[in-house]
């Protein structure tokens, strides 16, 4: 849903008068985004989505490289500007994940660069039934090697170099973990983690995993070609299989992949936007793009 003022106003207090409305939007149609309002700063961002939550999360056990712009903002997914991030629900490859996501476009890339969406309750119905059962039956495994020169650090994921923070972050989220001593390879966990969830509000069922962007077959052919050659089958920096360790089938992938891209919706980005998403309702993901980009992050 899109929300544009027809006249001039005091964007702050309009949040705080209509957040309930924006919380109501959010359970029904997963995403609010709002454009025109004349947000052209990190710190006015910072104060909307202090409205919503004065208690935004860090951003810890991470997946992907970003940067803290001030208190709890980050930017979004600092990969390589050619490569494209499927669709994915932040933080699903855990036991934990943020309930509410904000975005708020600064630079808007000169050619693509817009962050896709699509509704996870949509996508759950698109799965084919026996590919469902399987996995809400065992769970997904999240098996993740750390290298020193490949990928994310364990340093950069737990955001410490203290080997004892680790682990003791890893046994208060039910994480195995196995310090390694040779060569480049550090660290190796592995989590048993949910495939779908439901709606604490809604009730409504969600595909909300991320098997299919840890799996290896995410890895295009040159890249994984390489990290074969370099670290072998088990060591890959991340994969994913069902909950009992065993294989997941690709055509299994295909019809997952195939679900969210039937469900996904693109939108230009403008600057100024802010784009408010239920995170267990909606998934997002992020063309390749060409020139400078730069959105913010939140999360709560």
């Amino acid at each position: 849903m899109s929300i544009r003022p027809t006249t001039s106003l005091d964007t702050l207090s309009w949040i705080e008068e209509n957040r309930l409305m924006l919380e109501q939007y959010l359970v029904k149609f997963g995403g609010v985004l709002l454009r025109g309002f004349g947000i052209n700063s990190i710190s006015e961002f910072n104060k909307i989505v202090q409205i919503f939550d004065n208690n935004l999360l860090d951003y810890v056990y991470r997946s992907t490289p970003r940067t803290k712009l001030g208190g709890k903002i980050f930017t979004a997914t600092e990969y390589p500007a050619k490569k494209e991030i499927p669709l994915h629900n932040e933080n699903s490859y855990s036991q934990n994940w943020p309930s509410k996501i904000f975005f708020f476009s600064i630079i808007v890339a000169e050619e693509q660069g817009n962050t896709p969406i699509a509704d996870s309750r949509r996508v759950y119905n698109n799965i084919d039934q026996s590919i469902k059962d399987a996995f809400e039956s065992q769970g997904v495994l999240y098996v993740r090697n750390y290298h020193s020169n490949i990928d994310l650090s364990w340093q950069e994921v737990f955001q410490t170099h203290d080997k004892s923070s680790v682990n003791r972050f890893c046994e208060s989220n039910k994480i195995e973990y196995e310090w390694k001593t040779n060569g480049t390879h550090e660290l190796t966990t592995k989590q048993l983690c949910q495939a779908s969830i439901q709606h604490p509000v809604s009730k409504e069922y969600v595909w909300f995993n991320q098997a299919h962007l840890f799996h290896e077959s995410a890895l295009d052919l040159k890249d994984k070609h390489a990290l074969l050659q370099e670290v072998g089958e088990n060591n890959l920096p991340r994969n994913a299989f069902y909950g009992d360790g065993s294989s997941i089938e690709l055509a299994v992938l295909e019809n997952i992949r195939d679900a969210y891209a039937k469900e996904k919706i693109t939108f230009q980005w403008e600057r100024g936007d802010i784009m408010l998403l239920d995170n267990i309702l909606t998934c997002h993901g992020r063309e390749a793009y060409k020139g400078s980009r730069k959105v913010a992050v939140a999360m709560s």
